[in-house]
Order: structure tokens, then C-alpha cells, then sequence
């Protein structure tokens, strides 16, 4: 498209995404990034990784993270977050994306949950994970790609012994706004709309989302929007009609927005991950 770069503005920043063939519910990502920095986004889903050179920065939860090499990365679902490189060389990364329910059924397990963003202190589980996310890569048998799956489901478990935490009636109010915005993805929502659903005046709840989820609920709205356009473009959708689906002004906007938050285009990312 014209006037947005195919390419990172670094020539060193490079991102992949893969799904494996014969398991839905997966998401593959290898990156190394120098210069860019990404908007605060979500993948409602597990994600875990390994950073293989370098030091990357992010926030998570209000918190910022360094994430060393050598360290794993823990994320719980609808976990925003951003990123950027801490050292001037950048840092590159393997990770995968797991539906909930997937892990729940590949694991046997359904009290997932991880309190550390980041654990730095296990360097041979690191590698062996790397091992793994290496693999899945790589395979192209479903047979393998399951069994894969249940290594690095394995590995990972250990560190999941954190009991989620308790959902506090606040939180069920938030939840609920969430919701109204899924539904309402391709609609101009205002604040007053959303604080209706919750139940309060426009501007506390404006103070009281911004202290729960540590983003405002615009940059929720958007994370929100831009996951939905992953999944309109996974599955064969035109860049415009996902940009119509999830509210965006136009293609352009959508081209802009996604390579801000995954680090590719979204013609990019839909060849990446089509067959």
C-alpha cells in the first residue's frame, strides 16, 4: 500500500508468525526487533517464550518487565502489553500462542495461571523450551506437532502453580464492558456507552478502568480490534473488509495499526499464516 512500508523502518527489525497445520488454536512468532516498539496489544491467549539474544522491555499489569537472555516468558490470557528493545543491539525471540482451551485439553489441567512475568533463574528448562518452540517451527506433521505440543505443555506446567486470582465485583463490571465492546467492534463507541454498562458516571468510570486494566478503555478497544482483525485475516478476509468489520477507518488505518502492535502488515501476517 502506498506510504506504509512493507519492512520494519530498522532493516535488523524482523517478525514471522506460523500456525502449524492439523491443530487450530495455535500461534507460532519469531522475532528480532532493534528499533520498533509496540503499542500495547493482546492475543487472548497463553503466550510463552523464550528471549534468545539481547534484552527486551515491556509493561505488563501497570509493571515494567526485563526479560534477559535466556529468560521465560509467561503471559496469562488478555494480557496487554507492549514492548521494546532495552540494548541497543534489540532482542530476538521465540513464542507461542496457546487458545485456553487447547491447553486445558492438551495438559489435562485447567488452573493455569502465572504470577512472573518473566523467570530468569531456570536456564536449562530455557533451553530446552527453545528446543521445542524450534521444532514446532519446523514440523509439518500434525501427528508431531501434537506431540510436540505436549513437551513444551509439560516443561511449561511447573511454573503454573499460582492459583488465578480471585475476581473481585469490579473486575466482573470491567468484564462486562469488555464484552459490550467484542460485540460492538465495528460501532463508535463512546464513554458514556461504556459506563452505562458498568453502572457508573462517565469520568470514575474512566479513573476506575484505567486503574484496573492500567490502559485507558480507547487502548482496550484497539487491542481488541486489532486481535479480531488477526483472525479475519487468518481466515481469508480482504485487509478492507477486515478494517470494516472492526471499526477502522480504512485499510490504511488497519496497516498502520496492526504493524504497530504484531511488527508485520497485514497482508504480511495473512500470507504468514495461509497455507
Amino acid at each position: 500500500m502506498q506510504g506504509v512500508p512493507e519492512h520494519f523502518e530498522h532493516i535488523t527489525d524482523k517478525a514471522e508468525f506460523r500456525r502449524p497445520p492439523g491443530r487450530a488454536g495455535i500461534e507460532l512468532y519469531r522475532a528480532h526487533i532493534v528499533r520498533h516498539h509496540f503499542d500495547a496489544h493482546t492475543h487472548e491467549a497463553y503466550g510463552f517464550g523464550v528471549i534468545e539474544h539481547g534484552v527486551e522491555r515491556f509493561r505488563l499489569a501497570g509493571s515494567d518487565h526485563l526479560a534477559a537472555p535466556g529468560s521465560i516468558v509467561l503471559m496469562n490470557p488478555d494480557a496487554l502489553h507492549t514492548g521494546r528493545a532495552e540494548t541497543e543491539q534489540g532482542w530476538a525471540y521465540s513464542m507461542i500462542y496457546i487458545d485456553p482451551d487447547l491447553l486445558a485439553r492438551a495438559s489435562g489441567d485447567t488452573q493455569w495461571w502465572f504470577s512472573s512475568a518473566v523467570v530468569d533463574d531456570d536456564p536449562v528448562r530455557a533451553r530446552r523450551l527453545t528446543a521445542l518452540l524450534h521444532a514446532l517451527w519446523r514440523e509439518a506433521d500434525p501427528l508431531a506437532i501434537d506431540s510436540l505440543l505436549l513437551l513444551l505443555v509439560r516443561e511449561l506446567q511447573p511454573h503454573a502453580r499460582s492459583p488465578a486470582p480471585a475476581r473481585a465485583e469490579k473486575a466482573h463490571c470491567f468484564n462486562r464492558v469488555i464484552d459490550y465492546m467484542r460485540a460492538h467492534l465495528g460501532e463508535r463507541i463512546t464513554l458514556e456507552a461504556l459506563a452505562s454498562v458498568a453502572g457508573l458516571s462517565p469520568f470514575h468510570f474512566l479513573r476506575c478502568f484505567r486503574d484496573q486494566h492500567h490502559v485507558t478503555p480507547q487502548q482496550m478497544l484497539m487491542a481488541l480490534r486489532l486481535f479480531e482483525a488477526k483472525q479475519g485475516l487468518a481466515a481469508g478476509k480482504a485487509p478492507a473488509e477486515v478494517a470494516a468489520d472492526v471499526g477502522l477507518a480504512d485499510q490504511a488505518h488497519l496497516t498502520r495499526a496492526f504493524a504497530r502492535r504484531y511488527g508485520v502488515t497485514p497482508a504480511r501476517y495473512q500470507r504468514q499464516v495461509r497455507p
